[in-house]
């Protein structure tokens, strides 16, 4: 995004997504291919939003000879899916890193006042030294992702990646407000809310869609 104080936000352009992203959004897609898609699109974007992840040299022998590459680093990511609409995007990560620990935050939102509710929280050790990635398809609001990333940084979390699949103008606006060192990574991007904090055009609710609640 080119927009004054977007800066830690990451909007991926790709036509991959584009085209996934059109199928992900129509009322049409039922479950399990939503499912796969937010799958894949999970996966598309863990490849720009773990470039910055530390790594550390090594010798390994090919057929020919040994050389010297370079593998990830020990600290071993962790990813934090805010339930549970966050659950959808964790096999898309296992996918290209399966060594990743896995936390988890439970959060609803409260229908009258659209601010969250925290009713769960299990968190692996080393937030202090491990690269954190905080999952949940949409960033609306951004109340939930606000209370998450401060909980985590509680507990000692400092380096956090926020991803989602769709973010909204007020949301981003909200998080990096109240957390401007966070990274935002998003698959797209949509200006407005509805009057009851719904992203629009955006997907409608991806709990819902993912779990056949609707």
């Amino acid at each position: 995004m080119a927009d004054k104080g977007f800066e830690q936000l990451t909007v991926l352009d790709h036509p991959l997504i584009t085209h996934k992203m059109s199928i992900l959004r129509s009322q049409e897609t039922g479950c399990k291919k939503f499912r796969e898609l937010v799958r894949e699109i999970t996966q598309l974007e863990v490849y720009e939003a773990t470039r910055g992840l530390p790594t550390q040299p090594c010798e390994i022998t090919t057929p020919l000879t040994t050389m010297r590459t370079r593998r990830l680093g020990d600290a071993t990511p962790i990813i934090v899916p805010i339930l549970r609409a966050g659950l959808g995007m964790v096999d898309g990560f296992f996918d290209l890193i399966p060594t990743s620990r896995v936390g988890f935050l439970g959060m609803y939102r409260n229908e009258e006042t659209f601010q969250p509710v925290p009713y769960y929280e299990k968190l692996p050790g080393d937030l202090d030294v491990s690269p954190i990635f905080l999952l949940d398809p949409m960033l609306a609001t951004g109340g939930s992702g606000s209370a998450a990333v401060s909980f985590i940084k509680e507990q000692g979390g400092r380096n956090i990646v926020f991803m989602c699949i769709v973010a909204a103008r007020p949301g981003v606006e909200a998080l990096l407000a109240a957390h401007p060192d966070v990274q935002i990574f998003a698959a797209e991007f949509d200006e407005e809310l509805t009057p009851n904090a719904y992203i629009t055009p955006g997907l409608g609710d991806a709990g819902d869609r993912l779990y056949g609640t609707l």
